[in-house]
């Protein structure tokens, strides 16, 4: 009897592969990084192969340091980087160019185009989204139209499109000797090509981004009983396993965290930040600058929608302070240095490091650090550059809770990020909402677990989700309203110093 699920979580800088239990403990886990490649200012790719050939790895090393087999497991389900792009051949599963990363800004003329023509919310009506450089559809079309070879196996009908979801299932799944060429609802969503309502390719997009309708992978639920193939006895699990779970990384932790009702939210504190709140059967389409996106949908039920607020750069920021500046050599280190101080002495940090994101969408803007006077220290800015992450998430509330028909009552959190308190702290008094932290945090991977056991039947009924879900430790709120808003009316003025600075 099968007594695990597996759950592949390929990233945005590395790919892991972690084994639950019944209960949604961890059995079993191993994690590998992988190559940041930036060409050009702004432009950000992966290397296909290098990922692919690193989640054959870290199947192999989890199952291994776990003493688990392979036929063990009820299922495999996978939780991907969302929007990031590839386009390869289905004959070879060779790709033609590398991956274009989410936070990428290569397509910045393409989008300026669109907007140009039709507005930046052209597709909103249809897709929930506004024209943006984030997005999946605008990044095929540039791989198309700037690797000759790739155009002409479009034409074709050899080249494969795919965000890194349908990349890993291909692969998994027989890549050239047959693998299942599909995305999940929650991806699809994310393309700028899939109409909201029908879960369906919009052919009138298609044919403004000159995009081949055969080239896209099949949509499909994110649970699906009828599964995509199994994977090969060769293969890193050796053993025949179904793949029949996927959904995007951040649909992956409101699922993880059990945020099955209209009004549940959570945030997610990794290299960017990703708020999203359930909003039901219905799209909820925003007025603030949010996005209306999938939230999930298993087989056989209707799709549920969420309203979201991503944000570029959370821990990716913390990452800069240590890599490019050198002020600390580890990540939780910027903690200390922040608890040196009481606050930032006026000093704010802006992120936009290519262009802000929700609830803004200002490719123009680039990043900023004010305030600054002789008497600022590294720790103001350690500080500061914690508080962003708060202040940025701040303004997804606020965007949230005008177009949400019921404001926000609590926040759920998990990510990288939520091991540092003075944040956790931070966040709830600026929000003015409690912050908890559950005791299980690879909500990721666990949605991912949870898509595909359910589709197997490894879990029967929501009953056994919630119950898996524990509350680890809860923020409350403890600043003056008045510091609170004045605190927050400099941030905007930050926010405000950091546009028009690209043309």
């Amino acid at each position: 009897m099968a007594e695990y699920i597996g759950a592949i979580d390929q990233g945005t800088t590395s790919t892991r592969f972690i084994l639950f239990d019944k209960k949604g403990r961890i059995a079993g886990m191993d994690q590998k990084e992988h190559r940041q490649i930036f060409p050009k200012p702004g432009w950000v790719e992966h290397d296909p192969m290098e990922i692919w050939a690193n989640t054959q790895e870290v199947i192999k090393g989890a199952l291994t340091k776990s003493g688990i087999s392979g036929k063990q497991l009820a299922g495999i389900g996978i939780t991907n980087q969302r929007e990031t792009s590839v386009v390869w051949n289905r004959k070879t599963g060779k790709p033609y160019n590398n991956a274009v990363v989410w936070q990428c800004a290569r397509t910045h003329g393409i989008c300026k185009e669109l907007i140009a023509e039709g507005g930046q919310d052209r597709f909103r009506d249809i897709t929930g989204l506004p024209v943006s450089t984030y997005f999946s559809g605008p990044k095929f079309k540039w791989i198309l139209d700037t690797v000759p070879e790739a155009r002409e196996a479009a034409e074709r009908g050899e080249a494969l499109f795919g965000t890194m979801e349908t990349w890993v299932i291909w692969w998994l799944t027989g890549g050239p000797k047959g693998g299942a060429h599909v995305t999940d609802v929650t991806n699809a969503s994310r393309t700028m090509l899939m109409n909201l309502r029908t879960l369906s390719w919009d052919d009138s997009i298609l044919e403004v981004l000159d995009l081949p309708r055969h080239c896209l992978p099949r949509i499909v639920p994110s649970s699906d009983e009828g599964t995509w193939g199994p994977t090969s006895e060769s293969g890193p699990l050796g053993a025949r396993i179904p793949v029949c779970g996927a959904v995007g990384d951040q649909q992956a932790a409101l699922v993880g965290q059990t945020c099955f009702t209209p009004g549940e939210a959570k945030n997610t504190y990794g290299t960017g930040c990703f708020l999203l709140m359930h909003t039901g059967h219905e799209p909820v389409m925003s007025s603030h600058g949010l996005i209306t996106t999938l939230a999930y949908q298993f087989s056989g039920r209707k799709p549920s929608y969420c309203l979201e607020g991503p944000i570029a750069l959370a821990g990716a920021l913390v990452q800069w302070l240590r890599d490019n500046l050198e002020m600390i050599e580890t990540a939780p280190q910027v903690e200390e240095l922040a608890a040196k101080v009481e606050d930032t002495s006026g000093v704010y940090v802006v992120p936009a490091f290519s262009g802000l994101l929700a609830p803004y969408w200002r490719p123009d803007a680039r990043g900023v650090m004010v305030g600054l006077t002789r008497y600022t220290t590294k720790n103001h800015i350690a500080r500061a550059v914690l508080e962003a992450t708060a202040y940025q998430t701040k303004d997804i509330v606020e965007a949230m809770n005008k177009d949400a028909t019921t404001e926000l009552k609590v926040l759920k959190v998990d990510g990288g990020m939520v091991a540092n308190e003075l944040l956790m702290q931070f966040q709830a008094d600026v929000l003015d909402v409690p912050v908890i932290r559950p005791k299980v945090s690879e909500t990721t991977c666990l949605g991912a677990a949870y898509c595909a056991g359910i589709a197997t039947g490894f879990w029967s009924e929501r009953e056994e989700l919630y119950n898996n879900w524990e509350e680890d430790k809860r923020w409350t709120p403890n600043m003056p309203e008045e510091q609170r808003a004045e605190g927050y009316r400099r941030w905007k003025m930050a926010v405000e110093r950091s546009f028009g600075w690209e043309e």
